[in-house]
């Protein structure tokens, strides 16, 4: 072919393509939204379009959904679970991305495209060890209960189950023996499904989003900040609530505080009253108000001391403790020393409490009794009815570093699995410091710790901050990184006042560079209409809400954050 005819045809193809493109606008840009979201069923996302490793991606199914009025379940593992908000006209789309190794699972994905866009998406993070698809239809996390969900307000918003589903008679953390189905529950996963988001988004609307942001609480936390470790550029904003960011440390920790409690070191639901009580009594007004709450927990740990509770020898009941029991506690508080460096030079974990020993949750009984105890002492092997933290940590140790589900527990040591133990260390472990691109690119993360938390440290969380601090310096993380703490909250909000918009504050930052300022944390109730029943400032770390010495105790307006 000469050149002018390869002229001819370049122009021709050119031409061709800007047509087709033309006559084939966004599927929810249509006349026919019906047809035009069907259309989106069975269209296929090549591998080159994700940015990792995958054999691309699959729409199974894209159906267009009618409004749909909230839904309030009885019950839920927290209030926001049980709460199903309101949703607009959307186009919800089921799809998976394929993997490499033939004996990887799919990672399954679920899109919600409004028929009416704002122009913008939310990633939602998992939870635990995932296993199930997250919809994107649920409440954000921390998010108000009578607050309009992402969809309903107009954003595209989608999930993932991480790249493997749940199994019946199968330990949640048996797929990490896969190294595929490891690593895309470690980090590669949301990455993948954020960017076959972006092609459906263009196949949708004919353009991609203006602006992404990820929202996540506990494990979706932690992919919070791995995104902005990792993968800087992926997402404007990010929202990580309780993340649990010291991974290897907290599922070891996990094994050390269940050890604890096996036999006589097992403390009894009145024994945690006991002690929950001693600490509100030792560090409850502290604040200048008396209200059930320690504000200043961190404070609290100089002030109380366990011995306190412990029993005289004489008798051993409800109101004290024995030396094992004792023991306990004082492990569960300590931080767990490794004799090796994990990834980004950490070598312990930190201890948690006091403060929210005895909270109830919303489900069941809260603080020590779900986390850290159980209904009775931990199991070998780990049982569902053990404490949280032992039934996580002991499967964590067995499928993700010994790889070994009948290791002997009792006997682990990390050494002995030196190079297993950084391996996955390097893979889980959000504590890199380096956000110094994450920043340069314009990107605005928010962080919350619930200073009652028993199912991670908060004190990981702020030891991040720290770091981070310590890398770029004050002045700078300013400019894009704040940390919040709610005291006497526990990991899944309850406990005190635990909900904020965080929503609005980032989207403010992100887009109109309004840092957020006076927000406010508010309790409600569980059900409609969701009345509030106390508010406090929301305040940033190191600061602390303090009474002001007069004013409605259950108002926001008569606390300052101090040091």
């Amino acid at each position: 072919m000469n050149r002018s005819r390869l002229c001819c045809s370049l122009a021709l193809t050119a031409l061709l393509a800007l047509l087709t493109a033309c006559a084939s606008p966004g599927a929810l840009l249509q006349s026919d939204l019906t047809a035009g979201c069907a259309s989106l069923a069975g269209r296929t996302i090549p591998a080159s379009k994700i940015s990792l490793p995958s054999s691309g991606a699959t729409i199974d199914s894209a159906v267009l959904m009618a409004p749909a009025a909230m839904v309030v379940a009885e019950r839920g593992p927290s209030p926001a679970a049980a709460i199903t908000p309101a949703t607009p006209q959307h186009c919800k789309v089921l799809g998976r991305i394929a993997p490499l190794d033939p004996k990887a699972p799919d990672i399954h994905f679920q899109m919600n495209l409004p028929t009416v866009w704002n122009g913008r998406a939310v990633q939602y993070g998992g939870g635990g060890f995932n296993g199930t698809l997250i919809t994107g239809l649920g409440l954000l996390p921390a998010a108000r209960y009578d607050q309009p969900s992402p969809l309903a307000l107009g954003f595209v918003t989608y999930g993932t189950d991480s790249g493997h589903q749940n199994k019946p008679g199968q330990p949640p953390q048996a797929f990490a023996l896969n190294s595929e189905a490891l690593v895309n529950f470690a980090h590669a996963s949301y990455k993948k499904v954020r960017d076959v988001s972006m092609t459906v988004m263009r196949m949708a609307y004919a353009e991609g989003p203006t602006r992404i942001y990820f929202f996540g609480s506990s494990e979706g936390g932690r992919e919070g900040l791995t995104m902005a470790q990792r993968y800087p550029d992926a997402f404007n904003g990010i929202f990580s609530r309780v993340p649990v960011i010291h991974w290897t440390g907290l599922q070891h920790a996990g094994l050390r505080d269940g050890i604890a409690t096996m036999g006589p070191g097992w403390l009894r639901p009145a024994q945690v009253k006991r002690v929950h009580d001693a600490v509100l009594a030792a560090c409850d007004s502290l604040d200048g108000l008396a209200d059930g709450l320690v504000s200043d927990p961190v404070g609290c740990r100089k002030r109380f001391d366990i011995a306190t509770l412990r029993c005289n020898g004489v008798s051993a009941d409800d109101s004290c403790l024995t030396p094992p029991q004792e023991a306990a506690v004082r492990t569960l508080q300590s931080p767990l020393r490794f004799g090796m460096e994990l990834a980004n030079g950490q070598r312990e974990y930190p201890g948690r409490g006091p403060s929210g020993e005895a909270t109830p949750s919303f489900a069941s009984t809260g603080g020590w009794n779900a986390w850290w105890l159980g209904s009775s002492a931990p199991s070998i092997p780990p049982q569902q009815g053990n404490g949280i933290a032992w039934f996580y940590g002991a499967g964590a140790i067995q499928y993700f570093y010994a790889r070994d589900p009948a290791v002997d527990l009792l006997s682990y040591k990390p050494d002995t699995y030196y190079d297993r133990v950084r391996e996955v260390s390097a893979l889980m472990d959000s504590t890199d410091s380096d956000l110094s691109t994450f920043q340069t690119l314009g990107g605005k993360l928010l962080m919350l710790e619930n200073m009652a938390d028993y199912a991670q440290s908060p004190y990981a969380g702020i030891a991040y901050f720290e770091s981070v601090e310590r890398r770029l310096g004050p002045g700078t993380v300013n400019t894009f990184f704040h940390l919040y703490t709610a005291p006497g909250v526990d990991h899944v909000g309850t406990g005190g006042p635990a909900n904020v918009d965080m929503l609005q504050a980032l989207v403010a930052w992100v887009e109109r560079d309004e840092a957020p300022a006076a927000l406010q944390v508010v309790e409600q109730n569980a059900k409609p209409p969701f009345a509030v029943t106390r508010a406090r400032p929301l305040c940033r770390w190191p600061l602390v809400p303090r009474y002001r010495g007069g004013g409605d105790p259950a108002a926001a307006a008569s606390f300052e954050c101090k040091p």
